[in-house]
């Protein structure tokens, strides 16, 4: 079965794999790089409307196969401070 690394970057950290799993493929691989996406947005509150997720998947040859990323955009439609 290959074997596939996730190094992944929220802005702040950038986490770089050095053991990797194995996953029946490449769309396997791909799924579990999108999976990641939204659960790195919810363990990270961010402290600013702006904020980047990423996360690049590669094979056991270290050659990158698959990176996607996810961009957070929010926007204050009203003055801080009402309600």
């Amino acid at each position: 079965m290959p074997h596939f690394f996730f190094d992944t970057d929220d802005g702040d950290f950038r986490f770089e794999d050095d053991e990797g799993f194995e996953l029946p493929s490449l769309d396997a691989a791909r799924l579990e790089a999108l999976d990641a996406l939204p659960d790195m947005a919810r363990n990270k509150l961010p402290d600013r409307d702006r904020h980047t997720f990423s996360v690049r998947v590669r094979d056991a040859d270290g050659t990158l196969v698959y990176s996607a990323s996810l961009d957070l955009v929010g926007e204050w439609h009203v003055p801080r401070g009402h309600s």
